[in-house]
Order: structure tokens, then C-alpha cells, then sequence
């Protein structure tokens, strides 16, 4: 039931690891949090909580290296060579990774669920406001959605190109705008320790300005932006999104 895939990305230049857990159901990109590579959702018992989920058939659950959290956390990595890797990350997800999940469910034109909690968020919403003709659903939990601080220096179109919050308010009346018009954000947030909710408030605002649906849940009580919060957000969402 578990299957893992590694290719060399030309667009990142690095190793990418993809794996899959489940047979059938609604592909769902997981990304993980900061530096966390493609299994660091079974590790902290994700994939545990999900479980009834996956075995169900239900959704099919897939994660991939998080390989530009990994740059934006070294203290080796300049701002401006980070910024490139986000915004090659995200190409690489969209021209790799998405055909990858496509092939393994045979169906070339499957339609797929993206989540993720702390930069795992910023990259799933980043993810569809990129590409909603691929991706149907973003859920993002404790989202960290504002990475301007990450560039000293100021902003680049690497980095202008990756942020959701910058280029979105941005977007011409075309395509891509429409079809995010038809797709659904939900973002979600504790009530405990660690939390940033003002970023999350500011990401449904920018889309709410372009008329992008999306929902923020606050989830009262010891919540904190940590993993016990995320087991018991993420199935109960997609169970009742899915």
C-alpha cells in the first residue's frame, strides 16, 4: 500500500522523493512542514490519523520532499537562492510531481486535493492559486503564509512569483482567475501556542478581494501549532470535503 518514487529534478537540480500511500481514492499532495522530507507525515502519525481514510478508499495520500522548506531554513542559503528554489519547487510540483500522482492513478486528468500545515500551507495555496486547473482543494493548517521577512534584501520575481499573497492581488481577469473562482481554500488555525493567526486572515482577505472562495476555522482551546492539532484537523476536513 505504500510506494515511493525518487527522480533527479531538472528544474530544482536536487533529488526529489515522492511517496504514496493507499490504493484508490482522491489524490491528496501533502506537503510537510519546513525542511520535513516526503515521510515526515508517517513519522509524526499523520498518516496514522488518516488511516480509516485511506483504507477506506477514500483518498489516496501523497507527500514529496520539502525541499524548498529545507533552503529557506539553512543558514547556508542565500534569501535570493531560496526564493529561486520556492519558485522551482513549485514548478517542479506542477511538471513532476502532478504527473507522477496522475500516472499512479492512471488518469491523466484526475483533479487533486493539496494540504499542509505551517509552510506546508503557504505551499499548497501557493500551489493552487498557481495551477487551479490541477488542483481542486487547498487545506491549510497553521498556515505560515508570509515569508517577506525571509528577504532582507526585498523581494525578487522569484520570490514575488511564488507568494500567493503577492501576486494574487495581482492577477489579471484571465483563466487562471477564473478557474480559481471555482475552487475552494480552507484555512484553519489554534487557539494555543505558536499560532500567527493574523497571517491567515490576511491570506483569505486577499482572496476574498479577487473572489476566490475560501473559509478560515479558529479551533478553540489547546490547539497549538503542532502535530496533535493537524491529526485531528486534517480528517475530519477532508472527510467532510473529500
Amino acid at each position: 500500500m505504500k510506494k515511493a518514487l525518487t527522480w533527479h529534478s531538472p528544474r530544482i537540480q536536487q533529488q526529489i522523493k515522492l511517496v504514496r500511500w493507499g490504493h484508490w481514492g482522491v489524490p491528496v499532495l501533502l506537503f510537510p512542514t519546513a525542511g520535513g522530507d516526503a515521510e515526515e507525515i508517517e513519522r509524526f502519525h499523520l498518516i496514522g490519523a488518516l488511516w480509516p481514510l485511506i483504507e477506506s478508499g477514500k483518498v489516496k495520500v501523497y507527500s514529496c520532499d520539502s525541499l524548498a522548506g529545507r533552503a529557506w531554513i539553512s543558514d547556508h542559503t542565500s534569501a535570493e537562492h531560496s526564493a529561486w528554489v520556492q519558485n522551482r519547487y513549485l514548478e517542479a510540483v506542477y511538471h513532476e510531481v502532478v504527473p507522477a500522482i496522475r500516472h499512479d492513478c492512471q488518469n491523466d486528468d484526475i483533479e487533486i486535493v493539496t494540504a499542509g500545515a505551517s509552510i506546508g500551507a503557504f505551499n499548497a495555496v501557493a500551489s493552487i492559486c498557481r495551477h487551479p486547473d490541477v488542483f481542486s482543494l487547498a487545506i491549510g493548517l497553521s498556515g505560515t503564509y508570509d515569508l517577506e521577512r525571509q528577504m532582507p534584501e526585498g523581494i525578487n520575481d522569484d520570490f514575488y512569483f511564488s507568494s500567493p499573497l503577492h501576486f494574487v492581488p495581482n492577477l489579471g481577469e484571465n483563466e487562471i482567475l477564473d478557474q480559481l473562482r471555482k475552487r475552494f481554500v480552507l484555512m484553519a488555525f489554534g487557539a494555543g501556542r505558536w499560532e500567527n493567526p493574523e497571517q491567515t486572515w490576511r491570506m483569505a482577505s486577499v482572496l476574498g478581494l479577487r473572489g476566490i472562495p475560501n473559509r478560515v476555522d479558529e479551533w478553540h482551546g489547546n490547539y497549538d501549532h503542532d502535530w496533535p492539532a493537524w491529526r485531528e484537523q486534517l480528517p475530519q476536513y477532508l472527510a467532510d470535503h473529500v
